[in-house]
């Protein structure tokens, strides 16, 4: 496995379906004794959620932070806005909102 791989893998988040927990590998898991840096696939066979103690498979794979949201197969459509970061898209979608607000109080400096 190359570094850029290791790298990529170690930096996917695990989100819990039954509870919602998302499991941080820069975090860890400090009340099972599991280190800062270690990826989900690589914690043992009987860890738990440690919020409701699903098993593992349980566990969906969200990706990493500040990863574009979505299936990796449609990140090349919408203009280019699907591969936005979720930050970069809110910052997209609130100033175009921002701009229409001004562009419809400036209808009041007309009367």
């Amino acid at each position: 496995m190359s570094s850029e791989t290791k790298t990529n893998t170690s930096l996917k988040r695990y989100e819990c379906k039954s509870c919602g927990y998302v499991y941080e590998p820069k975090e860890g898991d400090s009340r099972r004794d599991i280190p800062v840096g270690t990826p989900f696939e690589e914690l043992p066979e009987d860890w738990t959620c440690p919020v409701c103690r699903a098993e593992t498979k349980q566990f969906m794979d969200i990706g990493s932070v500040g990863a574009p949201s979505g299936f990796q197969e449609n990140l090349g459509y919408g203009i280019g806005v699907n591969s936005l970061t979720p930050g970069k898209k809110n910052l997209l979608i609130f100033s175009v909102l921002g701009l229409l607000a001004l562009f419809l109080l400036s209808f009041y400096s007309l009367g």
